[in-house]
């Protein structure tokens, strides 16, 4: 073979190497990108502990677990809580931590509260929520729009809602009245109570003080200085 014909051949072997080359490339690069690995979900909150709970919560029964005890000043009954959802608990003491709720002896147990201590708190505090009856007296016409989210029995219809059934008289008509100036800041709840009377209070607080089943206190541990 002459080097004429030699050097043609070597020139076209190189194109043609050259050619595949690039269209393995082009190849490679019209391929779709790998997927990248999917992100591990979050791992899930652990399921609230009612015994832990009930080890932080010791002073809260210092107040709540006395039945009929009262807020020294101003005097009303404190909350009923057995029996109240546990997500609500939760947001209240969230409240009283950030001071959306104004209550200096609430805040001051808010703030020393892991988001962890406020679950399992509540789990303790609220044992076994309240079931729906199904039943409920006739609506008074200043609670109409209440059953909307605390139920016609007084069982709220989502846990991110109070019960209200059984709840101390006094206690809800102090709840409402924060509500209506300021002590409280949930806009939804202060817009509705803006437009409320003090008649118009007593008569949604009488309704749902009488609903059954009703909400209860938790017993506090016997103590030399309890009344039994």
């Amino acid at each position: 073979m002459g080097r004429g014909v030699s050097s043609r051949v070597g020139a076209l072997a190189i194109a043609l190497s050259a050619a595949t080359a690039l269209g393995a490339a082009g190849a490679t690069l019209a391929q779709p990108a790998a997927t990248t690995a999917a992100a591990p979900a979050p791992a899930a909150a652990p399921a609230p502990d009612a015994h832990h709970g009930k080890e932080v919560s010791y002073t809260c029964l210092g107040c709540h677990g006395i039945e009929g005890y009262k807020n020294a000043y101003p005097m009303y009954s404190v909350p009923e809580l057995r029996g109240q959802n546990p997500e609500y608990l939760v947001i209240a003491l969230q409240g009283y931590r950030d001071g959306d709720r104004s209550q200096i002896t609430m805040h001051s147990q808010a703030e020393s509260l892991s988001p962890k201590d406020m679950a399992d708190v509540a789990a303790f505090l609220a044992g076994k929520p309240l079931v729906p009856s199904g039943k409920g007296g006739p609506v008074p016409q200043a609670a109409q729009l209440c059953v909307s989210c605390h139920g016609q029995d007084g069982v709220a219809v989502a846990p991110i809602y109070p019960s209200l059934a059984g709840q101390h008289e006094d206690y809800i008509v102090r709840a409402i009245d924060e509500y209506r100036h300021g002590g409280r800041k949930n806009p939804v709840m202060k817009g509705f109570a803006a437009n409320l009377k003090d008649e118009d209070i007593a008569q949604i607080a009488a309704y749902f003080s009488r609903l059954t089943p009703a909400l209860g206190t938790e017993p506090r541990p016997y103590t030399r200085l309890s009344a039994d």
